[in-house]
């Protein structure tokens, strides 16, 4: 059995890393030439403000007295510039932003794992084209353009980043540090003749990010008063800086000035996913070579965001955030950075036609350059007979494109020009993503097979080794012989194929795996010959109601990551279970606490996502009822006769209350002090932190009797997830305990319903003697539906509070207990604690109910891999890299979810024998007698 889990970890992590090589390698090529306008541009230098974290509605929309929010900007975009939304794309997070704004491509979703920071790959930017850039802001987003420039001409100011804390008291500090630095910037320049020679030469760029409004937004939502008032703030700020700059130059109206921001957030104060508060962020451009504001009667867009803003009359000019890269070039006459992706949005420009006209050609010539570098890429690594071109852009359509468009140019018919330039771009962007997705259907389908082989293979295993429904025949030495050189030399010829094409090593695995896992399953023949004539004698109604009831069950699951409510409609199938299988005659009371407990538990999917309104009341309440809870169990338990338990042991549990009582405590007291912004006291993070390190140890202290260990470990992880609550889902593992424990009792009673053993007494139940237990019985039908309970549970205790799924339910508030200061890893780190604690809770019963239902953990653990491996290739095929971000990136989180889920259940299998079985002992006092 090791080397087939170990063969299982490693087909599970090479299926899970696939999706990343198949769906999200990064689309960027290298080994373009650099495109430049030929025109002189109409500014010398930009100014770029990123407003972290600002939403286009906080910024554009009226005050309730009719008064606008940043007064200056609302005149700029009235009187001196244009205006318009720009559309993100997810995920909205800070870096994937600024790569878009500044390098002009959108960032693969393969840069999670490096959790946004440094650069997971080489690209090109705006700031690495021009001639100076000076950036002041975040240590997080300035590093990486400066890594990323070739030479030593882009210049980052940063603060330290311990100054991004969620819990001091106005995170409006970090913009005035921006501004202060600033003007110190410019006033010590008249001092330095160096600098001052730089900041006058041609080509400069001025890079403010301004953190203030989006640490604010989390700390305290974006309806609130501060997040509203660093609006205001920023508004003085880019005002001061506008005007000190045009001093600065003498008026000399060679500045252009752009705002926009990296993304926006939801109303609880999140960003990451694609909902339209998080992707719609205001751009204002104003100076040197831009658009005056253009008067207009109507326009029509789908949102009504024109008549709130009591904008309708001003054009409003919308772009996609990778569009601002090209507009920046343009203005200031540097190359378009290499990898940009955007169009030039030429509304925003008021220069001649034909500086639009040859500004687009030089945007349509760059994208073709990437679109030539990737086809020839391919074109090298794939046999000649095997190639397809894209069509729509072969050589000679190229060559006709750019004559027909450099003609037009000379003919001064402009418009003709841009149209053109146009349509090629959306070609040769087509072109790239054909290109980019070329090997996309062979690859899916050999992990497909590979799926297939290995979730046949796994049902083989347990028909062999867990059940009596085959005879083991003799092995024939000749045929495993034939069989084995036959998989060899198709291995051989594969592996062949992919070197003439000079593949790379990772499509070796995903082609050559489906070989030996088929072999396995071939090698079984003689089992599956026994197995289809064991099932023809039975009787065929029955066998095809059975298969289509694990069907529904496993799509019910597969419905359920999409759609909470469908956990609720299973758990009140489930409230019903005992009464159609006649369960209920022999155990009405459990019968009636078991139906109670799912009804109750079944209200958790129904309620909005975790995270949205902070309600602190509700986890004391929880707190309360736990140590109510405890009372009431430890009193029946001092009461119960158990001749094996010292009464000393019993002693852990006051410990573990006052824990609970404690948590309970600090949750109102840390909350509170937040509300007045005095902060994260220092006494309660100490607390918390102990309270997180005690719990584990506290409950190894405790006795290792069923119903002992499992409360034990309700007390120590309620301790913990106190902590980390701010809602109602702190009510969560105390319903889901209660199902837990009175499951743990049912299975007792469907074991003696179907006559497969006598009822061992679970009161003086103890898992360290379950261990030695050899007479484990054979796998029994009703065992498929244990182990679909155990993955509902599960899933159920994954997306009950919430789909973790997406990351915008994330809420920075759950750890304010234990940390205020901005820290991704050790913020997510405690997530994924939270997360956690309720699959804990899940996998301990699930380990009661193997013992004392006799069973082997293996082979209850394997039928379980198979339903969550049947789910797994569900999503596989779900997975998306096209269509609205939200929906591309719950497809991955979907995937991942459920592959790491086997590979999750293998580890809290462990971690629940640990859990259950293992004591630590103290040493005892020894009573003298006098």
């Amino acid at each position: 059995i090791p080397v087939f889990i170990l063969a299982g970890l490693l087909v599970h992590c090479v299926f899970l890393v696939s999706i990343f090589d198949i769906y999200f390698s990064s689309p960027l090529v290298h080994g373009m030439t650099p495109q430049q306008t030929p025109l002189p541009p109409p500014a010398k230098r930009l100014v770029l403000f990123v407003a972290d974290g600002l939403r286009a509605d906080s910024l554009y929309e009226l005050d309730s007295n009719g008064t606008a929010r940043a007064p200056y900007l609302r005149g700029i975009l009235e009187n001196n510039g244009s205006w318009g939304i720009s559309h993100t794309r997810v995920p909205t997070e800070s870096r994937p932003g600024h790569v878009a704004l500044i390098a002009g491509f959108y960032e693969d979703v393969s840069a999670v794992a490096k959790g946004w920071k440094e650069n997971p790959v080489e690209f090109d930017s705006v700031f690495n084209e021009s001639k100076y850039t000076w950036s002041w802001g975040s240590p997080d987003i300035l590093p990486m353009f400066a890594k990323g420039a070739t030479g030593n001409h882009v210049y980052t100011f940063c603060y330290a980043a311990e100054s991004e804390d969620f819990g001091a008291e106005d995170a409006a500090k970090l913009d005035i540090w921006v501004f202060d630095h600033v003007k110190s910037f410019f006033n010590s320049s008249r001092s330095n003749q160096t600098l001052f020679s730089a900041l006058n030469e041609e080509k400069v760029v001025l890079f403010l990010h301004l953190l203030g409004i989006d640490t604010n937004g989390h700390a305290h939502r974006p309806n609130s008063r501060e997040y509203q008032e660093n609006i205001k703030q920023v508004d003085e700020g880019v005002k001061e800086i506008a005007s000190l700059i045009d001093n600065f130059y003498g008026n000399d109206g060679k500045t252009a000035f752009i705002l926009t921001s990296d993304h926006g957030m939801t109303d609880w104060g999140s960003h990451g996913a694609g909902h339209p508060s998080e992707t719609l962020t205001p751009l204002i451009v104003w100076g040197a070579g831009v658009n005056y504001p253009q008067k207009v009667t109507s326009q029509f867009f789908e949102d009504n965001f024109l008549k709130e803003w009591k904008l309708e009359n001003l054009k409003r000019l919308d772009v996609n955030q990778a569009d601002i890269a090209p507009l920046m070039a343009s203005l200031i006459g540097v190359p378009f950075p290499v990898n940009s992706v955007g169009t030039l949005p030429l509304e925003y420009l008021n220069s001649s036609a034909l500086f639009k006209a040859e500004s687009m050609f030089t945007n349509a010539v760059q994208i073709l350059e990437q679109f030539k570098v990737k086809m020839s890429q391919k074109k090298e690594t794939t046999l000649s007979f095997l190639f397809t071109p894209y069509k729509p852009l072969s050589a000679s359509e190229q060559i006709n494109f750019l004559k027909k468009i450099r003609l037009y140019i000379q003919q001064q018919k402009y418009d003709e020009a841009v149209t053109l330039c146009k349509t090629l771009i959306k070609l040769a962007l087509e072109g790239l993503s054909y290109y980019h997705t070329y090997d996309r259907l062979f690859l899916g389908l050999s992990i497909a097979m590979g799926f297939v082989g290995w979730t046949t293979y796994v049902i083989l295993v347990i028909i062999k080794a867990h059940t009596n429904l085959t005879k083991t025949a003799p092995a024939n030495k000749k045929k495993s012989t034939v069989l084995f050189y036959g998989f060899a030399s198709a291995g051989m010829i594969i592996a062949f194929f992919l070197l003439i094409q000079t593949c790379p090593w990772t499509y070796y695995i995903y082609c050559l795996l489906p070989v030996p896992v088929w072999y396995a399953v071939v090698k079984e023949i003689p089992v599956i010959q026994d197995l289809v004539t064991n099932v023809l004698s039975l009787h065929i109604g029955p066998s095809i109601g059975f298969l289509l009831v694990c069907t529904l069950g496993i799509e019910i699951l597969v419905f359920s990551f999409f759609y909470r409510s469908a956990l609720t409609v299973g758990l009140l199938v489930f409230a019903g279970w005992p009464v159609i299988t006649q369960l209920w005659i022999q155990a009405k009371t459990k019968t009636l606490i078991w139906t109670l407990l799912c009804v109750l538990l079944a209200i958790f999917p129904l309620m909005p996502v975790v995270g949205r309104e902070p309600n602190i009341p509700l986890v004391i309440a929880a707190g309360l009822l736990t140590l109510l809870i405890s009372f009431f169990s430890l009193a029946s338990l001092c009461k119960s006769e158990n001749k094996y338990r010292d009464n000393e042991d019993l002693k852990v549990y006051f410990y573990q209350m006052f824990s609970v009582a404690l948590s309970t405590y600090i949750v109102g007291s840390t909350h509170n002090s937040l509300k007045i912004k005095q902060g994260l006291p220092v006494m309660n993070q100490i607390i918390s932190w102990m309270t997180l390190v005690s719990s584990p140890v506290l409950l190894l202290l405790s006795p290792t009797f069923l119903f002992e260990r499992l409360f034990s470990i309700l007390l120590s992880l309620m301790s913990t997830y106190l902590l980390l609550s701010t809602g109602y889902e702190a009510l969560f593992p105390l319903a889901l305990f209660g199902l837990m424990f009175v499951w743990i009792n049912m299975e007792q009673e469907a074991l003696q319903h179907y006559g497969l053993s006598l009822k061992p007494k679970l009161a003086v139940f103890n898992f360290t003697c379950a261990m030695d237990i050899t007479q484990f019985r054979q796998l029994h039908l009703d065992d498929i539906r244990r182990s679909f309970f155990f993955v509902f549970f599960i899933v159920t205790a994954f997306f009950g509070t919430g789909n973790i799924a997406s990351i915008n339910s994330f809420d920075p508030a759950s750890v304010y207990c234990f940390l205020t200061v901005f820290s991704p890893f050790m913020m997510g780190g405690l997530l994924l604690l939270k997360v956690a604690i309720p699959f804990v809770l899940v996998s301990c019963a699930f380990e009661a109910v193997q013992v004392t239902t006799q069973l082997s953990s293996k082979s209850l653990f394997l039928i379980v891999l198979v339903i969550s491996d049947i789910m797994a290739l569900h999503f596989f095929f779900l997975v998306k890299d096209y269509g609205s971000w939200l929906d591309i990136g719950t497809s991955i989180s979907h995937y991942v979810l459920v592959m790491s889920l086997t590979i999750f259940m293998m580890v809290m299998n462990g971690l629940a024998q640990l859990l259950t079985t293992q004591k630590i002992g103290l040493p005892k006092r020894t009573k003298h007698h006098s």
